[in-house]
């Protein structure tokens, strides 16, 4: 609260105070002068003082920013449209919708407009197979509207009233479970879906601007009959779309009647946090590992000026596909001066989705409210460190590490070269790897070494032919010697 005290109020005050006869100015009440070029006012500090509204507003602004700032990262970003890399050149091939619309940014496009249709079908066969009613589904969306509304920007929903924005969500969250439930277990067919239109929808599920908050899957789940099947489903469709291979399956042991049981896994007692969407989950599903610690090493190389495959060969570096799916777990292993050291990388499969899903985590990791470590981010970077041509691509290839489902190798090491164009990775997940690498690659004796034998002795019998000349050579000499 503040007051302005005119030089006539003053005035009038002092003679107030005259009149009654005080002798001390000790419990007068403080102020401050403050002079402007036109007048002269006195202001009073109880709170904060504005002169203007004008002032009131900006310092407004000031404190509310603050409040942002502090709160400005989150676990829990809001779904919102991609910034950072909205002027790539190729955010339209990356980042745009092919066939369907999912939440309410792309929603209500000309273009879209036959996919409607095609989620209104599979929603109502979601109901049918819930067990409960269309009315009472709506509602669990309903109901919970304003939770659900601090999911997104206010940018993307600002259009939309409660009533709108419900619907919308609720078509296409039952129409998004039912399609990963028939995906899953092969029969899209029934909802007379080509196969082609099959392949586009499962890649625009993971567009950052096409996501849904997991909460409107998880409730729907909750609330059908069906609920076990449907997680299994998003589960197995998560791995499917995972771009790496299988994972293992765990140890079995028999229990006390003879059958075989999967090995649980030790339980901790932390609930396992929920994704914020199905790109999230993604992302989980592709760096939920623990890495290992990294030495700390103070003179690692620049990232930028990481070698490709033909120098990691040139100085007898191997590479070895590893049996982690994890994109953390890249690893480098010096087996002794001769044989030189093996760069470990976990398998992936590259296809029409791959560059898509990666640049879609990429833009997602960027989001201004998401704190994280980067990991996408990074790998791409590490990888696309790797990959400069074709002949890179090959070498990965052929040792298990890139299956390619794509095309030619030229189109691989394009994908790679576009996708990480202008990223900032985490210099901390592959410190250890690169100062291993650096420092290996620093010992300029073994780059001589090892051109010789990658250029003179890449067949056993170009090692017979040496090991003869040289024996042949030595014989000669002694023979020579003596006589």
């Amino acid at each position: 609260m503040e007051h302005v005290i005119s030089m006539e109020e003053i005035h009038s005050r002092k003679v107030e105070r005259r009149e009654a006869g005080e002798a001390s100015r000790g419990h007068d009440q403080p102020v401050s002068v403050v002079v402007a070029t036109e007048k002269l006012s006195i202001t009073i500090h109880e709170n904060e003082i504005y002169s203007t509204s004008f002032e009131k507003e900006n310092f407004k602004k000031l404190k509310e920013a603050q409040v942002k700032g502090k709160n400005r990262w989150t676990t829990k970003p809001k779904i919102q449209k991609v910034l950072l890399l909205r002027d790539h050149k190729h955010f339209e091939k990356y980042c745009e919708p092919r066939v369907v619309s999912i939440g309410p940014i792309h929603h209500g496009k000309p273009k879209y407009r036959l996919s409607e249709e095609y989620k209104l079908t599979l929603a109502e066969n979601f109901i049918e197979e819930s067990g409960k009613t269309g009315k009472e589904l709506y509602m669990v969306i309903k109901n919970n509207i304003d939770q659900l509304r601090r999911c997104f920007d206010e940018e993307v929903i600002h259009n939309y009233n409660d009533e709108a924005l419900s619907w919308m969500l609720f078509v296409d969250g039952c129409a998004t479970l039912k399609f990963i439930d028939s995906v899953v277990h092969n029969n899209v067919k029934r909802f007379q879906i080509k196969n082609g239109q099959v392949a586009f929808v499962q890649q625009d599920l993971f567009l950052l601007e096409n996501q849904l908050p997991y909460r409107i899957l998880d409730d729907l789940i909750k609330n059908s009959k069906e609920g076990k099947k449907l997680r299994e489903s998003v589960q197995r469709f998560i791995d499917k779309q995972s771009m790496t291979e299988k994972t293992k399956e765990r140890p079995t042991k028999n229990n006390k009647e003879g059958e075989k049981t999967e090995e649980t896994p030790p339980k901790n007692n932390k609930e396992p946090v929920q994704p914020v969407h199905l790109l999230d989950q993604l992302r989980n599903r592709l760096l939920d590992c623990t890495p290992t610690s990294p030495e700390n090493n103070s003179n690692q190389e620049d990232w930028n000026s990481f070698r490709n495959v033909q120098e990691l060969k040139a100085v007898g570096i191997h590479l070895k596909s590893s049996n982690d799916n994890c994109l953390r777990n890249i690893t480098f292993i010096k087996k002794g001066n001769f044989y030189g050291g093996t760069l470990s990388l976990p398998p992936i499969i590259v296809d029409d989705s791959t560059g898509p899903k990666f640049f879609n985590l990429i833009a997602y990791e960027m989001c201004p409210d998401f704190d994280n470590d980067y990991g996408v981010t990074s790998y791409i970077s590490f990888l696309d460190s790797l990959i400069d041509e074709a002949k890179d691509v090959i070498d990965l290839r052929k040792e298990g590490i890139l299956r390619n489902l794509l095309g030619s190798d030229e189109e691989v090491a394009l994908v790679f070269n576009e996708i990480g164009t202008d990223l900032v990775p985490n210099p901390e997940i592959y410190r250890d790897v690169m100062f291993k690498i650096q420092k290996y690659h620093e010992k300029k004796r073994m780059t001589y070494i090892n051109e010789v034998i990658h250029n003179h002795f890449s067949s056993p019998w170009t090692v017979v032919a040496f090991t003869a000349a040289l024996f042949a050579q030595t014989v000669y000499s002694i023979l020579a010697y003596y006589q």
